[in-house]
């Protein structure tokens, strides 16, 4: 049985990595497949990644809000608060906001990405280490905390600078302007702050320190 039991209005940090630590995203393409399913996979209705592929066919060049407008996506089962992706691994930061939906979220992205780059890569089995990994966030402190260690994740394991990273939540907080969308639970965390110079600074400061931290994982997820 799980560890962790989700219930509805908490927030969970949820994350998971390569069987065999290999690389999950071999490429953009790769980056992007994951991303959109996060959105598109994150409602109570079913089959939009195949209605998005087939709307894809027919209009190479849509955006995805152009499909999202002629088919709406329903009723989330899971607010994004923050998210990261990186070559061998993601990061998620979550509240649930239906009944096992975190359960039913993660199991239709793990198993629609992994589908997508078996058939892509010509391989079979299992793509990510076991069941994804999860923990409670109790407090605002460790929820403010961690969305700064998913956000920033690249720039916490010297990937890439978040502010220069692409796959991750960094910009959605650190600007207004942000094109990527998908954190719909951003509210939570920049009611803490008075600014978003706050938060920016506060994201320095907590990077510097988990980098400094050689067993930082070990040390959070305790």
């Amino acid at each position: 049985m799980r560890k962790t039991q989700f219930a509805n209005h908490e927030y969970y940090h949820i994350y998971n990595r390569g069987v065999d630590k290999r690389k999950v995203f071999g490429d953009e393409s790769d980056f992007f497949r994951f991303y959109i399913s996060l959105i598109l996979l994150n409602s109570e209705k079913d089959g939009l990644m195949d209605d998005w592929r087939d709307f894809r066919k027919w209009h190479p060049r849509a955006q995805l809000s152009e499909f999202l407008v002629k088919c709406p996506k329903g009723n989330n089962i899971v607010e994004i608060v923050a998210y990261c992706l990186n070559q061998n691994h993601y990061h998620l930061l979550l509240k649930q906001k239906t009944e096992d939906g975190i359960k039913k979220y993660m199991h239709k992205v793990s198993t629609s990405y992994t589908n997508y780059f078996n058939t892509k890569h010509d391989r079979s089995g299992a793509l990510f280490q076991g069941r994804f990994k999860s923990c409670h966030i109790k407090s605002t402190g460790k929820l403010l905390y961690m969305s700064v260690y998913v956000s920033c994740n690249s720039e916490v394991h010297g990937i890439s600078p978040a502010r220069n990273y692409p796959w991750c939540s960094f910009g959605e907080y650190a600007s207004d302007n942000s094109k990527s969308k998908l954190c719909g639970g951003k509210k939570v965390i920049n009611d803490n702050f008075r600014s978003i110079d706050d938060f920016k600074d506060f994201a320095k400061e907590n990077i510097k320190y988990m980098r400094e931290r050689k067993e930082d994982e070990k040390l959070i997820f305790e």
